[in-house]
Protein backbone atom coordinates (compact mmCIF):
# COMPACT_ATOMS: atom_id res chain seq x y z
CA UNK A 1 0.00 0.00 0.00
CA UNK A 2 1.22 3.26 -1.00
CA UNK A 3 0.19 6.94 0.76
CA UNK A 4 -0.66 10.19 -0.26
CA UNK A 5 -0.97 12.17 3.36
CA UNK A 6 -1.54 15.80 4.72
CA UNK A 7 0.51 17.40 7.90
CA UNK A 8 -0.35 20.14 9.70
CA UNK A 9 2.40 22.39 11.63
CA UNK A 10 1.55 22.98 14.86
CA UNK A 11 4.23 25.82 15.15
CA UNK A 12 3.82 27.62 11.76
CA UNK A 13 -0.24 26.29 11.10
CA UNK A 14 1.02 25.11 7.33
CA UNK A 15 -0.07 22.54 5.51
CA UNK A 16 2.69 19.89 3.99
CA UNK A 17 1.42 17.40 1.19
CA UNK A 18 3.44 14.11 0.86
CA UNK A 19 3.49 10.56 -0.18
CA UNK A 20 4.87 7.08 1.15
CA UNK A 21 4.96 3.83 1.49
CA UNK A 22 5.37 3.58 5.25
CA UNK A 23 3.32 6.33 6.20
CA UNK A 24 3.95 6.11 10.10
CA UNK A 25 8.02 6.08 9.66
CA UNK A 26 7.66 8.67 7.64
CA UNK A 27 5.78 10.72 10.21
CA UNK A 28 8.22 10.12 12.33
CA UNK A 29 10.87 11.46 9.86
CA UNK A 30 9.21 14.62 9.59
CA UNK A 31 8.89 15.13 13.28
CA UNK A 32 12.79 14.35 13.93
CA UNK A 33 13.97 16.90 12.13
CA UNK A 34 15.58 14.93 8.92
CA UNK A 35 13.34 16.05 6.29
CA UNK A 36 14.54 19.21 5.23
CA UNK A 37 11.00 20.77 3.96
CA UNK A 38 9.79 20.21 7.34
CA UNK A 39 12.53 20.69 9.11
CA UNK A 40 11.79 24.24 10.50
CA UNK A 41 8.17 24.20 11.33
CA UNK A 42 7.95 20.76 13.62
CA UNK A 43 6.29 19.58 14.79
CA UNK A 44 3.54 17.79 12.53
CA UNK A 45 0.45 15.66 13.13
CA UNK A 46 -1.16 13.98 10.71
CA UNK A 47 -4.37 15.17 9.60
CA UNK A 48 -5.64 13.08 6.41
CA UNK A 49 -4.14 10.54 4.31
CA UNK A 50 -5.56 7.57 1.62
CA UNK A 51 -4.02 4.67 0.68
CA UNK A 52 -2.89 3.46 -2.97
CA UNK A 53 -2.54 0.12 -4.60
CA UNK A 54 0.17 1.82 -6.80
CA UNK A 55 2.93 4.20 -6.04
CA UNK A 56 2.34 6.17 -9.40
CA UNK A 57 -1.72 7.01 -8.16
CA UNK A 58 -0.20 7.94 -4.80
CA UNK A 59 2.41 10.02 -6.32
CA UNK A 60 -0.08 11.32 -9.17
CA UNK A 61 -2.68 12.29 -6.28
CA UNK A 62 0.36 14.36 -4.06
CA UNK A 63 0.87 16.20 -7.24
CA UNK A 64 -2.49 17.17 -8.11
CA UNK A 65 -3.09 18.16 -4.36
CA UNK A 66 0.23 20.85 -4.86
CA UNK A 67 -2.09 22.22 -7.56
CA UNK A 68 -4.48 25.19 -7.29
CA UNK A 69 -7.59 22.86 -7.64
CA UNK A 70 -5.84 20.27 -5.56
CA UNK A 71 -5.43 22.41 -2.97
CA UNK A 72 -8.74 24.10 -3.39
CA UNK A 73 -10.08 20.66 -2.75
CA UNK A 74 -8.60 18.86 -0.28
CA UNK A 75 -9.15 22.44 1.84
CA UNK A 76 -12.81 22.36 0.97
CA UNK A 77 -13.36 18.01 1.03
CA UNK A 78 -10.51 16.40 2.95
CA UNK A 79 -9.24 18.87 5.96
CA UNK A 80 -11.76 21.25 6.86
CA UNK A 81 -12.26 19.65 10.59
CA UNK A 82 -8.39 19.99 11.11
CA UNK A 83 -8.55 23.87 9.72
CA UNK A 84 -11.57 24.17 12.09
CA UNK A 85 -9.94 22.85 15.01
CA UNK A 86 -6.76 24.96 14.12
CA UNK A 87 -8.87 28.32 14.19
CA UNK A 88 -10.29 27.01 17.31
CA UNK A 89 -6.55 26.35 19.14
CA UNK A 90 -5.15 30.01 18.12
CA UNK A 91 -4.70 30.26 13.89
CA UNK A 92 -5.29 33.96 12.73
CA UNK A 93 -5.74 33.59 8.98
CA UNK A 94 -6.72 31.56 6.51
CA UNK A 95 -4.19 29.50 3.60
CA UNK A 96 -3.07 31.59 1.47
CA UNK A 97 -5.48 30.74 -1.31
CA UNK A 98 -8.77 32.54 -0.72
CA UNK A 99 -9.99 28.83 1.99
CA UNK A 100 -12.44 30.88 3.98
CA UNK A 101 -12.44 30.90 8.03
CA UNK A 102 -14.72 28.39 9.02
CA UNK A 103 -18.15 30.26 10.38
CA UNK A 104 -19.30 29.50 13.35
CA UNK A 105 -22.20 27.78 13.70
CA UNK A 106 -25.81 29.59 14.51
CA UNK A 107 -27.87 27.77 17.53
CA UNK A 108 -30.72 30.33 18.11
CA UNK A 109 -32.09 29.90 14.85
Amino acid sequence: MFYTYILLSSKSHIFYVGSTKDLKTRLQLHNSGQVKATKPNIPWRLVWYCGFLTEREAKDFEQYLKTGSGRAFAYKRLIPVALAKDFSQGRKSSPKHGVPKPEAKDTHA
